[in-house]
């Protein structure tokens, strides 16, 4: 059975830093490109940042630069560090697993001062 299970989220400052930990169960790490998503109050969810099989990355244009995604095959996790936050960063975040169903419950980031 696969699960996934954020962790990280909470309050912080306009420019302060969270990372984000999503863990994997089940028979799907290594199998299956990994993504972040988030959906703020009143807008759609949106893929925020994507780690392909082979290592490759990908993340939206309001992320870039500020956002790293990463995998640790040791603990079958998928992290996303936050860093610079902006207040329109807050939202909550689920991890996916890639052309599948499977998502975690959610972890709420809140950037405010």
């Amino acid at each position: 059975q696969v699960q996934l299970v954020e962790s990280g989220g909470g309050l912080v400052q306009p420019g302060g830093s969270l990372r984000l930990s999503c863990v994997v169960s089940g028979d799907v790490f290594n199998r299956f490109a990994m993504s972040w998503y988030r959906q703020a109050p009143g807008n759609e969810r949106e893929m925020v940042a994507r780690l392909d099989v082979v290592g490759g990355t990908h993340y939206s244009d309001s992320v870039k630069g500020r956002f790293t995604i990463s995998r640790d095959s040791a603990k079958k996790a998928v992290n996303l560090q936050m860093n610079s936050l902006k207040v329109e960063d807050t939202a909550v975040y689920y991890c996916h697993v890639d052309q599948t169903s499977y998502w975690g419950q959610g972890t709420r980031v809140t950037v405010s001062s």
